[in-house]
């Protein structure tokens, strides 16, 4: 596993600075000029995760239980790979592109957040990236 930050690093003149990138090999590579987090002294920002697997960089097979699970252990090596948690997340945005899926979708994330859950947001989308039926970013504290 590869990642790249230093603890007490802070945001000079609004800039990003190299070493609040997060990345890891555990988690799918950034397919656009984004990086998988940004961290602060405080707090770290996902980017959104889809059901890619990291080893294969495909969508894994199956539905919306498979990609939800998928989408939260990327989030949960991204978070641990920036030093934090998913016990430290204080809120989480789901997009899906059918909210008739909504029930699936929730009893795999509560496996992931079984007690003191985040705060979260859960909105319909006409479409995500690579046929995704959904995509999950997350706010942790670290």
């Amino acid at each position: 596993m590869q990642v790249r930050c230093r603890i007490g690093d802070t945001l000079m003149g609004g800039e990003i600075l190299p070493d609040h990138v997060i990345h890891t090999d555990a988690a799918p590579n950034a397919i656009g000029p984004y990086s998988q987090a940004i961290q602060t002294d405080t707090m770290v920002y996902t980017a959104g995760q889809v059901g890619f697997d990291p080893a294969t960089s495909k969508m894994v097979d199956g539905g919306i239980e498979e990609q939800t699970h998928r989408a939260l252990t990327n989030i949960k090596a991204i978070l641990e790979a920036a030093g934090t948690s998913m016990e430290r997340v204080v809120k989480t945005t789901v997009f899906m592109t059918d909210l008739g899926q909504f029930s699936a979708m929730n009893q795999v994330y509560a496996t992931f957040f079984s007690s003191n859950p985040p705060a979260r947001s859960t909105v319909e989308v006409s479409a995500l990236p690579a046929g995704a039926l959904l995509e999950i970013e997350a706010v942790a504290q670290r």
